[in-house]
């Protein structure tokens, strides 16, 4: 008989052994990881086909140690990367009312897109027995991906649609909308278009990247070199970040931006120089903030569902939690593209509402 293949441990945790058996069941890794350690949480036909998988594939660790063993708590963790504006502030908001009309408490940790730093609040979650856990992007250190497939919880990964998701998804597509933003300047007028994208290099900055170069070819305007640029996130950065822009690319016509900070930085620094908008040079962002509406000129930018995030997130946590399976794993809440004052309008707006 064929030997069971062994794998090197990473980090102490045979998280490739739990994903092959996944493979071999045909369900998601948390699943697999439900139905060794708690078989109460998933129906007889699943635990019976994981349990298969696994002796074909061979033998995997134990549940997490420790508290887990123990009754979880009535709260829920969630980990972001800053909470310095409307973008995730609703998102708290919005998990915050559903878990507490379930009389549940709701546990914050800033990440600060540090990978460590989101590691160490998982970590802390677990010892503090949290029911489920709530995760920006899927962008993760192995550390935390293993320790979350070997503990079983239900998880939320947000804010996109690109896998693998350790568990549940919601959020939407950060590459169309950029792709369709960028065929919107195009259809304004502009034919010289930039980008200024985040630093961070996580899931979500990337994909809004690829999309709006593919969105200029789309277009027929191919981005040239030197299209992208990049800057950390505050006002006073994003208006350092069009003065690179305006003296690289001195005949560009609209300016993308991956945030709505950004945007208005830029367009600040604009006023200043006596640069018009969008006569003279267009802005466009992403979010949907406050800031960007109330702005003179207002911003044309991505409308995100940002509250129903955290409230649709909550509820596909509560519902793991009291063992009720999603219909879909993958929640798609879509996009709104908002023409505002910063930009011309093009002769016909296109459809560009994604729900």
């Amino acid at each position: 008989m064929e030997q069971p293949r062994k794998r090197a441990r990473r980090g102490g945790v045979q998280s490739v052994r739990i994903e092959e058996v996944a493979r071999e069941a045909g369900v998601s890794p948390i699943t697999v990881s439900r139905a060794i350690n708690k078989p109460r949480t998933v129906s007889e036909e699943t635990r019976t086909s994981v349990l298969a998988a696994r002796d074909k594939v061979g033998d995997i660790p134990n549940a997490v140690a420790g508290g887990l063993a123990s009754r979880p708590s009535r709260t829920v963790g969630l980990v972001i990367p800053h909470i310095r504006n409307s973008t995730f502030a609703d998102r708290v908001q919005g998990m915050t009312d559903v878990l507490t009309r379930a009389g549940y408490g709701l546990m914050l940790g800033l990440s600060g897109y540090s990978e460590q730093a989101e590691f160490e609040h998982v970590k802390a979650f677990l010892a503090q027995r949290v029911a489920g856990l709530c995760l920006t992007g899927t962008t993760h250190a192995e550390s935390t991906r293993a320790l979350l497939l070997r503990a079983g919880l239900p998880v939320v990964e947000t804010s996109t649609l690109e896998g693998p998701f350790i568990d549940m998804a919601v959020g939407y597509s950060n590459e169309l909308a950029a792709c369709l933003m960028a065929e919107y300047l195009v259809s304004c007028g502009y034919t010289k278009v930039a980008m200024v994208n985040t630093l961070e290099r996580h899931d979500r900055s990337l994909a809004r990247e690829r999309g709006f170069l593919d969105g200029l070819t789309r277009a027929g305007e191919p981005p040239g070199p030197g299209t992208v640029f990049r800057s950390d996130t505050s006002l006073a950065l994003g208006a350092k970040a069009f003065v690179d822009v305006i003296s690289t690319l001195p005949d560009v016509e609209a300016i993308f931006c991956a945030n709505d900070v950004l945007a208005v930085g830029g367009m600040l620094e604009a006023k200043r120089r006596g640069i018009r908008v969008p006569e003279d040079i267009g802005f466009a962002g992403f979010d949907d903030i406050e800031l960007a509406q109330e702005f003179v000129p207002a911003l044309t930018t991505i409308r995100l569902k940002r509250y129903e995030v955290g409230s649709v997130s909550a509820r596909l946590l509560l519902d793991r939690i009291s063992g009720i399976s999603p219909s879909s794993p993958i929640t798609d809440l879509g996009f709104e593209i908002v023409p505002r004052a910063s930009t011309r309008r093009p002769p016909v707006l296109p459809a560009v509402d994604i729900l």
